[in-house]
């Protein structure tokens, strides 16, 4: 049995899918509410906690998480030579059988002619059609300069997927990971901003640098729900705390569940999350 039917019949089981309120076949307007699973990782550029870059052994923690959709920070795009300048976003998606979307945070020129350019970011996976593909401009410290002053900067991801017959807007970020606070708090509205330019359901996920109560989040969840998964994310051998995050849209969105899963493919552990998405 999958995991993902299995998830099912524990919460029906349980009684916790009565939590959302299903209108009767042929209510005008309305029908039943539609599973979506999700899920955000830090791959570390494909790289694990030893530090060893394994494509293949992040394609299957990956493959075993079931989700439809997928966020995934720290993506090496030709990079250099940690992730062997291979294309991670796009052969991540080819074994997976999934769809790409790659926002990237810089994109530099190659250090030989004609070769590809040099790009790090962000990237969504999806089961799903994307419909629309968009890189958001956040305040951002870059480390690729020397003495950064915080800028506008891209690396904000956007997608739009259909999800049968569903526009569902989800965004996957990174925010910074300083111990001062003052560029997140920056992002945080700046994240605020887009999302809000956008209407109906959306997911945000990502790496927020930061832990559920810090006061540089908290601003998020006025208008999002955290999927709380229960445990934390960071480092991924005997982690201490949770800095990965899926957020939902209070309008359109329920969660039903949320896990980390358990790995070393990476620095950060991946959350997934099981999703419903209210038919108006």
């Amino acid at each position: 049995m999958s995991l993902r039917r299995r998830t099912a019949e524990v919460l029906i089981a349980a009684g916790l899918l009565g939590v959302v309120a299903v209108p009767p076949a042929g209510a005008a307007g309305h029908g039943r509410p539609v599973p979506l699973r999700v899920a955000t990782y830090n791959i570390h550029a494909g790289a694990g906690m030893d530090n060893v870059f394994d494509l293949d052994r992040q394609a299957a923690e990956l493959r075993a998480l079931d989700a439809d959709v997928i966020g995934l920070q720290e993506v090496d795009v030709h990079w250099d030579t940690r992730s062997q300048w291979r294309d991670v976003a796009g052969e991540l998606a080819e074994r997976l059988h999934m769809r790409v979307s790659f926002a990237p945070i810089y994109s530099l020129d190659p250090t030989t002619p004609g070769a590809p350019r040099r790009e790090f970011g962000v990237a969504v996976l999806s089961r799903y059609r994307i419909v629309s593909a968009e890189n958001h401009e956040i305040t951002r410290l870059s480390t690729q300069v020397p003495d950064p002053v915080p800028a506008p900067a891209p690396g904000f991801g956007e997608v739009v997927v259909r999800v049968k017959g569903m526009p569902v807007h989800v965004y996957v970020t990174h925010l910074d990971y300083r111990g001062d606070p003052s560029v997140r708090i920056a992002q945080v509205a700046d994240t605020r901003r887009v999302m809000a330019e956008d209407e109906g359901r959306k997911v945000l996920l990502g790496d927020f640098n930061a832990e559920p109560g810090a006061p540089e989040l908290a601003p998020l969840w006025e208008e999002l729900t955290d999927a709380d998964p229960g445990a934390p994310t960071y480092p991924a051998l005997n982690p201490v705390k949770r800095i990965d995050f899926v957020a939902v849209s209070k309008d359109g969105v329920r969660v039903r569940d949320a896990a980390v899963a358990e790995t070393l493919a990476s620095d950060h552990r991946p959350v997934v999350a099981d999703l419903l998405l209210l038919r108006r």
